[in-house]
């Protein structure tokens, strides 16, 4: 005797409520709660540079709103007058130098951090990490009294090594992040092809940290562009000083010249803003796939 199997019940799911329009409610945001903190923020941000923009464009003396008519004789005093064409190959001199330096030891040194154990190895990373809360004016004193005793004081080199050092603990931090993404076993494969360890790292490794030194080498070359403690204390020729304390050579105690003063910060913040806007998306992707461990 065949007996019939009676099919399983259909289970009815029923699907959540969803408003008029498709959208569920909890994904819809109202468009004026985006745009309107943006446009503050927005203003807030342009404000500054249009004030800066007006005085290094409309001539001296003027009042106006509106930087007509238009001069450019704020920025050709500063840049023959008042040297900010020495100063600018200073700072492209030192920022070069420092992105190079650091990215080079920051990346022997994350390699080694992210690849071998060794003993103090969390203690060293402990180390590195509390040194960023060590402010720079703490380091005055003793880097003076090392560069006096090498004979560096008064040149370029030793506010080069002053800014490599600085950066060099945050450098191999993002770093050493960055190589742990790397599976171990593509350099493995390398060796066993009969790659050396440097041929697999240059071979297999360092096409992968593209973004990672792009991240490293730009935070490095904008703080030693901007910074301006080590380039004043270390540097007392003119012509070596750098663009932060050309700047402030455009103040004095009796009076500023607001125009020269806005074309200078013009001129300090162009070459920034240019390397920005071609390296946002390498350097987005740096940071944090250095700060993340895969």
């Amino acid at each position: 005797m065949i007996t019939e199997i009676a099919p399983a019940p259909r289970r009815v799911v029923s699907e959540p409520v969803r408003p008029r329009g498709g959208r569920r409610a909890w994904d819809e945001v109202p468009r004026w709660q985006i745009y309107l903190p943006l446009s503050v923020y927005l203003l807030f941000t342009l404000i500054p540079f249009y004030w800066i923009l007006l005085f290094a464009l409309r001539p001296a003396g003027s009042t106006s709103l509106v930087p007509w008519p238009m001069t450019f004789d704020h920025f050709e005093k500063v840049w023959t007058e008042r040297s900010f064409g020495l100063y600018f190959y200073n700072s492209v001199l030192v920022g070069i130098a420092t992105l190079v330096l650091t990215t080079v030891v920051a990346l022997a040194g994350g390699y080694a951090l992210a690849r071998f154990d060794f003993r103090l190895k969390r203690g060293f990373m402990l180390a590195l990490l509390c040194s960023q809360f060590v402010p720079g004016a703490l380091l005055l004193v003793p880097l003076f009294q090392i560069f006096a005793e090498l004979s560096m004081i008064n040149s370029l080199a030793s506010v080069i090594i002053a800014e490599t050092v600085f950066q060099l603990p945050l450098s191999m931090i993002l770093i050493s992040g960055f190589i742990k993404n790397v599976p171990p076993s593509l350099e493995e494969a390398a060796w066993v092809d009969g790659c050396s360890r440097f041929a697999a790292f240059r071979i297999v490794v360092l096409p992968m940290l593209r973004p990672g030194l792009i991240a490293v080498g730009s935070f490095a070359f904008v703080h030693a562009w901007n910074h301006f403690l080590f380039a004043l204390m270390f540097l007392s020729d003119q012509s070596k000083q750098t663009i932060p304390v050309g700047l402030n050579t455009l103040m004095n105690a009796d009076s500023v010249d607001l125009g020269a003063l806005a074309a200078g910060g013009i001129v300090a913040a162009v070459p920034v803003v240019i390397v920005f806007a071609f390296i946002q998306k390498w350097l987005i992707t740096g940071f944090s796939a250095g700060a993340v461990k895969g």
